[in-house]
């Protein structure tokens, strides 16, 4: 028998389960009303996978928007696979849960951050601070975030993205 509950182990299971219970929902019925996501996920998580471009774009992290515009939508017990538009060039992507980051859905101020701590113990937030994404949306297509150090080299060119803060969103 273990010597303590390992809650934070339990709230990632339970919180990623919800992730997944989301996506399941949209897989069958589509996204209701005006709900999207945000899902911001670790790129160099073992079990991603992506285009070799998109990971040399992004070779920390990135976040994609599910919105107008996804196809192939499967949802399995520890990951999700999806095709999104970058561009005009759909692209296959397989995200584990546990890759997962931060996952947002801004239509209804909902949110939740996994975090490490440095005992590689997990703890999880649900979003109420200052949000802030910055990404390249167009209507039909879900787009990565720009990276901070793009975003940063790229102010004096011309603009791209467009700052999306979630306060915005917030009652």
């Amino acid at each position: 028998m273990a010597k303590s509950i390992d809650y934070g182990n339990l709230m990632h299971n339970a919180m990623r389960g919800l992730i997944r219970q989301v996506l399941e929902n949209v897989r069958k019925e589509g996204l209701p009303g005006d709900h999207h996501f945000f899902i911001t996920f670790d790129t160099m998580h073992p079990d991603v996978e992506l285009a070799d471009w998109l990971s040399d774009r992004y070779p920390e992290e990135m976040t994609v928007v599910i919105q107008h515009w996804f196809d192939n939508l499967e949802v399995n017990e520890d990951s999700f696979s999806i095709t999104l538009n970058f561009g005009d060039s759909p692209e296959p992507l397989f995200i584990p849960y546990d890759a997962i980051r931060t996952f947002v859905d801004p239509s209804v101020e909902f949110g939740l951050r996994f975090e490490t701590q440095e005992s590689d113990e997990d703890e999880i937030e649900v979003e109420d601070d200052h949000e802030t994404v910055d990404a390249d949306v167009s209507e039909f297509s879900a787009n990565p975030a720009k990276t901070s150090d793009e975003a940063s080299s790229r102010e004096s060119a011309p603009k791209e993205a467009e700052i999306v803060s979630l306060d915005q969103f917030r009652k």
